[in-house]
């Protein structure tokens, strides 16, 4: 039920964090995985580490998800070399230095709303546009975020692009229905990346917020495997349009 040998998976921010976590429960389970990032160098790492954990193909692109024509030509490059693709991981994001919302930047907000939310934008077109001419269906896994639904004090900007991928998911889940493609997100908490660097070592953050965690610790990129396979299988062929928290259990505490 979880097999995904022979499925072809595209992910944005794959080579770090998250996204290469997802990427490498992905290539467990025995998928093809094109990985996308900025930095060739980190790319390369990533694919060599995914080389040795699966048996399927692996490939790299230097993208910046913020650049139309870039994200139209990688999702071409990728549907050209796998010969299709069948799942796709719209995971790219940056965050931004955390300021008192009265004294944020316009340019700080400009770069958060470029690569997140109009990265996700043009991805998750291309690629959906990519299924569709496929005719063949296929699973669409988007990165939100707990700070979506929750109040992410001197972090709004961050939290608007996670809200509104996740806005843009639901209607996609509700578009793409018709033609078999399948659309959930996953809403990371408070997850131990470079990212979020500056928290660990602050501990009266751990002392205040990750206490808080039910879980009792931080979350990271390894826990998000399961959610990645689970969601590009057919395990999940009936699931469409949901939204999953992988938060230790914070935001029910």
């Amino acid at each position: 039920m979880f097999d995904l040998t022979g499925k072809r998976a595209l992910l944005t921010g794959g080579s770090a964090g998250i996204g290469l976590g997802m990427a490498r429960g992905l290539a467990k389970a025995g998928a093809d995985v094109v990985l996308w990032g900025r930095g060739q160098e980190r790319l390369d790492a990533a694919a060599a580490d995914l080389a040795e954990r699966g048996s399927g193909r692996v490939a790299t692109r230097s993208v910046d998800v913020s650049d139309e024509d870039a994200v139209r030509a990688g999702v071409a490059a990728a549907a050209r070399e796998f010969g299709g693709l069948d799942v796709v991981v719209v995971n790219a994001g940056v965050g931004a230095e955390l300021a008192k919302f009265v004294e944020s930047s316009t340019d700080a907000y400009r770069k958060v709303l470029a690569t997140n939310l109009d990265g996700a934008y043009f991805t998750l077109r291309e690629a959906g546009a990519e299924l569709v001419r496929q005719g063949t269906g296929g699973s669409v896994i988007v990165t939100s975020s707990l700070g979506a639904l929750q109040g992410a004090a001197r972090n709004q900007a961050y939290a608007m692009t996670k809200a509104g991928v996740l806005a843009m998911a639901n209607g996609c889940a509700v578009e793409f229905a018709r033609e078999g493609i399948r659309v959930n997100s996953v809403l990371p908490g408070w997850i131990a990346t470079d990212m979020t660097g500056g928290l660990q070592e602050w501990q009266a953050f751990t002392d205040n917020v990750i206490s808080r965690v039910p879980l009792g610790r931080w979350g990271t990129p390894e826990d998000f495997e399961g959610i990645a396979v689970y969601l590009a299988s057919d395990a999940s062929r009936f699931q469409t349009g949901t939204s999953t928290l992988i938060d230790g259990g914070y935001s029910v505490f």
